[in-house]
């Protein structure tokens, strides 16, 4: 199968899209598909085995790692010369707007996936008067696709309630040989915890911005005093969380990759993920694969990784005193080993449960249906709120 793959971000940015990609293209390469991936021109221009398409644009000014793609005849020109027998759109923003339109232009089936829930984040950025401007748009190119797929039913019910058609699930998986336990390091262990590898080690892993509301992890440092907390990851949120936990006892180890993002999972304690905008949360599942017992918001897709009290732990994320219920929950999972080691077994089987080459050729059944003109496998039900609410806005 021919496949075109349109993204708003790729290497040599890392984030769960960008890992999603990478996992899914080997495995599709694997399989004999041939694969042209368009991205914005700050992306890599090489990638082994595909034929990567640079798209001109300008830096989103609240975040200038994402950027605005331009209108560019090569799109079409370059869809034209490849002939895809499904164009797959992955968050469409502004690189996903060209590839529907080309690809409706050109009669190609189009399948559509949404993973980041940036309408969440705009009020974070200053941008909550977009708001009436992203769904629509969101909603014009999703149901431009014969299928649109995302990674969680809470994500699915969401895309319902606002308009959004033909909804089905692409959870993604993780590799297990990268994160395993068996990578436990001394040496990583010190780095994460600044010297201090006695001391239990809280670690978060991802993009650092202020919608993953990372500033709640403050309140760990009262209820477990001796607590070191790693964090490992970049992003526009850095130089403001530097200032807020200076004094602290927290890394910043910036981004790691491979072996020693890897290790930097088997060599910590606890795993913490306070967001309350993930649509499902992978890293938490990387965690799971790792060994490691993970403490989570109870919001977003987050609840369908994480079991309460089976292998991990949730605490109710938008409470007032909602810190301070995240430090309980962690010091919980520290203090109780029985709970640790249930946690810890029962996270490595749902990982070993979740393969990458399994979810892949679960997509191409998708591009299969999108080809065959039908809807998605296993389309997610409409609760009875998301339909009223999908009948509002198609009104």
């Amino acid at each position: 199968m021919r496949v075109a793959i349109f993204t708003e971000v790729f290497l040599p940015k890392i984030d769960g899209i960008t890992n999603r990609l990478r996992h899914t293209i080997r495995c599709l390469l694997e399989d004999g598909h041939t694969v042209q991936l368009f991205v914005p021109r700050t992306a890599v221009a090489r990638y082994p085995g595909v034929r990567v398409v640079q798209i001109p644009g300008v830096p989103f000014r609240a975040y200038p790692e994402i950027q605005y793609t331009l209108p560019h005849p090569r799109v079409l020109s370059e869809l034209m010369r490849f002939a895809p027998e499904v164009v797959h759109v992955v968050g469409p923003a502004t690189m996903g707007v060209w590839g529907t339109m080309a690809a409706r232009a050109l009669g190609i089936p189009l399948v559509s996936s949404f993973h980041t829930d940036f309408p969440k984040y705009l009020a974070d950025y200053g941008l909550g008067w977009g708001l009436g401007i992203v769904w629509p748009l969101l909603r014009t190119c999703h149901n431009a696709a014969r299928i649109n797929l995302c990674p969680s039913r809470a994500t699915a019910h969401e895309l319902i309630a606002h308009g959004i058609r033909r909804v089905g699930l692409w959870r993604g998986g993780v590799d297990t040989e990268q994160f395993s336990p068996a990578l436990r390091s001394r040496a990583m262990r010190r780095r994460l915890a600044g010297g201090r590898e006695d001391r239990p080690i809280l670690l978060f892993v991802g993009r650092l911005g202020s919608e993953k509301n990372l500033e709640s992890l403050e309140h760990v440092f009262t209820t477990i005093p001796d607590a070191r907390l790693a964090l490992v990851g970049d992003g526009p949120g850095r130089a403001a969380l530097e200032r807020h936990f200076a004094g602290r006892p927290v890394i910043f180890t910036g981004f790691l990759r491979g072996a020693a993002l890897g290790a930097a999972f088997a060599s910590a304690d606890l795993f913490v993920m306070p967001s309350r905008t993930e649509t499902l949360g992978f890293v938490a599942l990387e965690a799971m694969s790792a060994g490691l017992p993970v403490v989570a918001a109870r919001a977003g897709g987050l609840p369908e990784l994480v079991e309460h009290e089976r292998n991990g732990l949730l605490y109710d994320a938008h409470a007032g005193d909602a810190g301070a219920r995240l430090a309980a929950a962690a010091r919980r999972m520290l203090d109780d080993a029985a709970l640790r080691e249930r946690c810890v077994l029962e996270g490595r089987a749902l990982a070993e449960r979740t393969g990458w080459r399994g979810e892949t050729r679960g997509l191409v059944e998708q591009y299969r249906r999108a080809i065959a003109g039908q809807g998605p496998r296993a389309q997610v039900a409409t609760p009875a709120r998301a339909r009223a609410s999908a009948r509002r806005h198609a009104a």
